[in-house]
């Protein structure tokens, strides 16, 4: 063949492709759809949701917020929960957007909602955290002095050390 004819064949060609390599593309070829891949956050809603029901449980209306206090100290704080419970198995399903706290932060807050039990759980774990923060204390008042630069004597100058 002759040069010149090979090469308007590979310029008539879509992309400039030699005649020998299968053409993926171009005119009469089917066009082929994208997939798209969903993301699958409702989904866990759903299995949620389903696994709630084989429990028997309802959902309870006009919770504001939920804590749940940890033993360090800390709280699990949900504003505007979703609550569902099943009362005679004693099963309930708190979930929401939950926040780590610090006890002292809601104290204020949330003794107007507590019983007399609850109060005196609370004095208990506060009591407890305080001892957990003089430990803490203690550790690191120890471990300062290896870590500290020493005080400058007075009178001494480096300086005139150092030549």
């Amino acid at each position: 063949m002759d040069l010149e004819k090979l090469k308007k064949m590979q310029a008539s060609r879509p992309g400039g492709q030699l005649a020998n390599i299968s053409i993926l593309g171009g005119k009469g070829t089917p066009r082929r759809k994208v997939k798209k891949v969903h993301k699958s956050a409702g989904m866990d809603d759903k299995k949620l949701q389903t696994s709630l029901k084989k429990l028997n449980v309802q959902p309870i209306q006009a919770i504001e917020e939920v804590n749940m206090f940890k033993q360090d100290g800390n709280v699990i704080h949900f504003a505007a929960p979703k609550v569902h419970a099943a009362v005679p198995s004693n099963t309930f399903a708190i979930y929401g957007n939950g926040e780590d706290k610090e006890l002292t932060e809601l104290v204020p807050g949330i003794l107007n909602q507590l019983g007399p039990d609850s109060l005196a759980s609370l004095r208990k774990l506060a009591e407890s955290y305080q001892s957990m923060q003089k430990e803490a204390g203690d550790k690191k008042e120890g471990d300062d002095d290896d870590d500290d630069i020493p005080d400058l004597v007075a009178g001494e100058n480096f300086e005139d050390k150092v030549e």
